[in-house]
């Protein structure tokens, strides 16, 4: 029996769930999330590392952050839901001239935002994190609220509200079919053969949206890409205080876990693609690059590792907004890698955007798939 919906959202992580969230709490009870995997959040906000931060190069993503950081400080009182936030900042370690004049150029940007970035010497980043090895290094930037949550419970929080707030919530749900009839979107098909009627599809995806797109008819350029993170069991010497350090130039990084540290770093040559079985190759490459930069590690025990997929687009900029190919069809995804930390902004700005004609919180033009046509892009340099 087929079904109707005022509005379809395809993907239950963080982006499809806030969606669903702020929808409904503007009114909109007639909303339907499909979820093609039997949990919400197993794909890209599962396995992510939970970074919150402000320092980005562009303007745009400073003020989405700036928003969606301070609805996750709110998270305790306005959702009822804990998210463990620490503050312990972002610490980039920079090794070459060019990054940074760029890191410079950078912080007198956030620094017109409201965001006081500082910029290290040598000393400072010793006194901020004297477990890391910096004899290379030449500056760090430096902002203290930056930290990180935790993705689970802020997931858990939007989960739980909207379907209070009446949104439908389906696992285990795939999209097969999209029907578009002069160039309005109709209605998507279900792989058990049923199809949900609406007037509004929003693609929050992630890695998959690109796929989901062109059962549409549509091109979005977002590529799955993945990297994988290694957790190890409790190291002396490392505690809560200890910064959320980016070995920049290496795209290499590290941060408190549950005692031990997280450590991640992007493999450059990568090749697109949903394999997120672990690399053998690269993990023994990863290792060796974080044991020069954090000696202590020399000796340490691994506890877990896991890969997980990035959602890429050509400038690492999301896509969002209406997609002007297909009336009705909208599009939150492609978000490079800071997609987690976004969510909980870009929630509320779709739901502007599909009940008030535009989004209206944060300027998102920039952002919008036309970029792409008119040729009027200017990527993320902090992209890790």
């Amino acid at each position: 029996m087929n079904r109707t919906a005022d509005v379809v959202i395809i993907g239950g992580g963080i982006m499809g769930m806030s969606i669903a969230y702020h929808l409904s709490a503007r009114g909109c009870s007639d909303v339907i999330l499909l979820e093609k995997d039997q949990q919400f959040g197993t794909g890209a906000t599962g396995t992510n590392a939970g970074g919150i931060r402000h320092q980005f190069s562009t303007k745009v993503n400073i003020e989405l952050s700036k928003r969606s950081i301070k609805m996750i400080e709110r998270f305790p009182e306005e959702m009822d839901q804990e998210v463990d936030i620490n503050f312990c900042g972002y610490l980039f370690l920079l090794d070459n001239d060019r990054d940074v004049a760029s890191f410079k150029e950078n912080i007198v940007l956030q620094h017109t935002c409201g965001i006081e970035t500082e910029l290290l010497d040598p000393t400072q980043i010793a006194r901020s994190a004297p477990q890391i090895q910096i004899e290379d290094i030449m500056c760090g930037a430096f902002y203290g609220r930056d930290g990180i949550t935790d993705p689970h419970s802020v997931l858990q929080g939007y989960t739980t509200r909207a379907r209070h707030l009446g949104a439908q919530l389906e696992t285990g749900t795939s999209v097969s079919e999209m029907k578009v009839k002069g160039g309005r979107i109709q209605a998507v098909g279900l792989q058990d053969g049923t199809w949900i009627e609406s007037p509004t599809v929003i693609i929050a995806g992630g890695p998959w949206s690109g796929g989901i797109a062109a059962l549409a008819g549509v091109d979005l350029p977002v590529q799955p890409v993945m990297r994988q993170i290694m957790v190890t069991r409790p190291i002396e010497g490392v505690g809560t205080d200890f910064p959320f350090v980016i070995d920049f130039s290496k795209s290499l990084y590290f941060h408190y876990e549950s005692g031990g540290v997280l450590t991640g770093m992007s493999n450059p040559d990568q090749s697109t693609g949903f394999d997120t079985r672990v690399d053998e190759e690269w993990r023994m490459t990863h290792f060796s690059h974080a044991v020069d930069r954090m000696p202590l590690l020399e000796f340490s025990e691994v506890l877990t590792e896991w890969g997980g997929l990035y959602e890429v687009t050509p400038d690492a900029q999301p896509i969002l907004g209406k997609l002007p190919q297909v009336d009705g069809l909208y599009s939150c995804t492609g978000f490079s890698g800071h997609g987690f930390m976004h969510g909980p902004i870009c929630g509320l700005l779709l739901a502007e955007e599909v009940l008030d004609g535009s989004a209206k919180t944060v300027d998102i033009d920039s952002l919008r798939w036309d970029r792409f046509e008119s040729g009027l892009i200017a990527g993320e340099y902090n992209v890790v």
